[in-house]
């Protein structure tokens, strides 16, 4: 679920944004509101502990981004001054929750989106760099309707499940998908394998992952990427309450 940062000084609870908070401007050449790609002009703010900042965070350390897409590590909700800065810029005397991940225009300094699948999908896709072959392809064409129909799956029957019995149907399926190749979808590491790894390792399902043979070796496997980190912080190397260019 997405972190929201409350405006009091107390620890950050984990909720969904009230309606009317969602922020839900797009990345693109030709999008309304100019939010066009540019080296540096974004930041995104993410969360320790947050699990959707850990699947922004993993996505920036594949794509290697870190060096045109400043990151913004909250380590509390006193910290979050920036953050709170840019919902006000965005909406006139917001008083609402500060929803993280957020990402945001830092010449306008508004927020463009605080919906992870869209800044997901807006990083691989338009702030990534083209043509190096070094770098995956997290959402190749040809396999899009898969990584879309796991992501349903891994949200509703995994990270958002109400019901144990849900969640082990869920690894049931996932452990006999899995095949022989080395990622979910096959020989390609795709978007799938970071929303699927951070579910497995960072949800109420991690204590059953073990029993599933695939699916644990699956997730010690991923654990030896460099940019699948050890810890549970959510921000990557970018460190506590930092900023890195």
């Amino acid at each position: 679920m997405p972190e929201t940062i409350p405006r009091s000084s107390g620890p950050a609870a984990l909720l969904d944004p009230r309606p009317g908070h969602s922020f839900r401007s797009r990345i693109g050449v030709d999008v309304a509101g100019g939010f066009y790609p540019a080296p540096h002009r974004y930041q995104v703010f993410l969360s320790q502990g947050c699990p959707r900042s850990l699947r922004v965070s993993i996505t920036l350390d594949l794509l290697r981004l870190r060096d045109s897409l400043t990151t913004v590590c909250l380590p509390s909700p006193t910290a979050a001054q920036g953050l709170r800065e840019a919902y006000e810029a965005t909406w006139h005397r917001y008083d609402g929750p500060l929803t993280v991940p957020a990402l945001c225009d830092r010449w306008s300094g508004r927020v463009v989106s605080n919906h992870t699948p869209d800044i997901l999908r807006d990083i691989a896709d338009h702030l990534s760099t083209p043509g190096h072959s070094h770098l995956p392809r997290l959402r190749p064409p040809a396999l899009a309707a898969e990584i879309e129909a796991l992501g349903e799956i891994i949200e509703t029957r995994i990270t958002r499940a109400d019901r144990p019995a849900t969640s082990l149907a869920a690894l049931d399926l996932l452990d006999r998908r899995l095949g022989p190749g080395p990622y979910v979808l096959g020989e390609e590491l795709t978007a799938a394998d970071v929303d699927l790894w951070v579910a497995l390792v960072h949800s109420d399902a991690a204590p059953l992952v073990p029993r599933y043979d695939r699916l644990h070796a699956y997730v010690r496997r991923l654990a030896g990427h460099p940019a699948f980190p050890k810890g549970v912080s959510g921000c990557g190397y970018a460190g506590s309450g930092t900023a890195r260019r």
